[in-house]
């Protein structure tokens, strides 16, 4: 209770006070009272977790009239894994600032898709940018809104001087003798060039299995390596990666990148500016589907609405 004062600026006997008339108004004890402290009661605790909700709720107010005030003002909280962070991100973050330079960005990188989603029940970020690597479970459908950004895809890279990224044509086949980087067999893009080979009959020459999408990208450039890459990392960064895209008429579709807000929060005006600029970068930059077989465009996962 002192150290709760101090926090607040109050005397303890001020807090206490605050908590005896919270407990008279709900006719509950919030608060276990033991010789090592307190602890939240099972009342305490749900009003604790509706709580946090409210009070994210009214400082989004203050930042929407922030915002009214000063259109340039404001802040964006965002949470993306890897993939997003290299590829479609950046062109993003360079759209929207050149419109609202003021508005304060912070970008979180997520191990996982879970972990993404947690720090958005926890009201820690307002957007998570993401590649799921399975479709919504129904708890997740009826608490997170999904909007498909664009379909992606697979792709084999390699160095841009390299002789296979000057072949105009490229089997499998071509590709048993190479040494390959490649994300673990159990990831989307892993299982995806995995089902390719087995189509083919061959097994997949994978020297180097990595999740690290930068990892992957810096070892295709030094041509001893082709990299297994999602083709929205070479797209939204044109001319950044010494990296070319194989010509293999092979279908390895991944699942199509999605920004994830909660249903149940109103989102800020400088945050639906900030979707506002991904979905313009993710139409005028729409990865073209490949030729042939490829053609057919990934399916969208259950739980992801298009616009």
């Amino acid at each position: 209770m002192a150290r709760a004062g101090a926090h607040l600026g109050m005397s303890q006997s001020a807090v206490s006070q605050s908590i005896a008339a919270l407990e008279h108004a709900m006719q509950v004890p919030l608060l276990d009272r033991t010789p090592r402290g307190v602890e939240l009661t099972p009342y305490g605790a749900a009003l604790t977790r509706r709580g946090r909700a409210a009070f994210d709720e009214l400082r989004s107010g203050v930042k929407d009239i922030e915002f009214l005030a000063d259109p340039n003002s404001g802040e964006v909280r965002v949470a993306c894994t890897e993939s997003i962070a290299a590829g479609v991100l950046p062109s993003v973050i360079e759209r929207f600032y050149l419109r609202y330079p003021k508005v304060r960005l912070h970008v979180y990188a997520t191990a996982g898709h879970e972990t993404g989603f947690a720090a958005l029940h926890e009201r820690k970020v307002d957007v998570v940018l993401t590649l799921p690597a399975r479709p919504f479970e129904r708890d997740l459908d009826e608490q997170l809104y999904a909007e498909v950004l664009f379909s992606d895809r697979i792709c084999l890279a390699a160095a841009s001087k390299s002789p296979l990224a000057r072949r105009r044509r490229i089997e499998l086949a071509d590709l048993a003798d190479t040494a390959l980087i490649s994300p673990a067999p159990d990831t989307p893009g892993g299982a995806a060039v995995t089902e390719a080979f087995r189509r083919a009959g061959l097994q997949p020459p994978v020297s180097i299995t990595t999740f690290s999408v930068h990892v992957r990208s810096i070892l295709g450039m030094s041509g001893r390596f082709v990299a297994v890459l999602p083709v929205s990392i070479l797209r939204f960064n044109r001319g950044f990666h010494a990296l070319k895209e194989l010509p293999l008429d092979v279908p390895m579709p991944q699942p199509p990148a999605l920004i994830v807000t909660l249903k149940n929060r109103t989102l800020s005006p400088s945050v639906e500016r900030f979707v506002e600029c991904a979905r313009e970068v993710a139409k005028a930059m729409q990865t073209p589907p490949p030729a042939g077989k490829a053609a057919a465009a990934a399916e969208t996962p259950t739980g992801a609405r298009r616009r």
